[in-house]
């Protein structure tokens, strides 16, 4: 094996399935949310984006829906 390897001659192209993977989105969630994921997820040792992230996937997967009740 080499000590020195020359890429400065590779062909650099990128990923054209990179836009598909993920879509960058604004959301406003409150303090005591964000709180509770950014806690959870130094526990798992992962970033708080990624576990919302894998929450909603699992949501979408398995058509998990909301029930709200509405104090009168």
């Amino acid at each position: 094996m080499r000590d020195h390897y020359d890429f400065g001659k590779m062909k650099y192209e990128r990923n054209p399935y990179a836009k598909v993977l993920k879509q960058p989105i604004t959301m406003r969630v409150d303090k005591a949310t964000v709180a509770y994921f950014k806690s959870l997820a130094s526990e798992l040792g992962m970033p708080y984006q990624n576990l919302i992230n894998l929450y909603l996937r699992d949501c979408a997967l398995n058509h998990k829906t909301l029930e709200l009740k509405w104090a009168s």
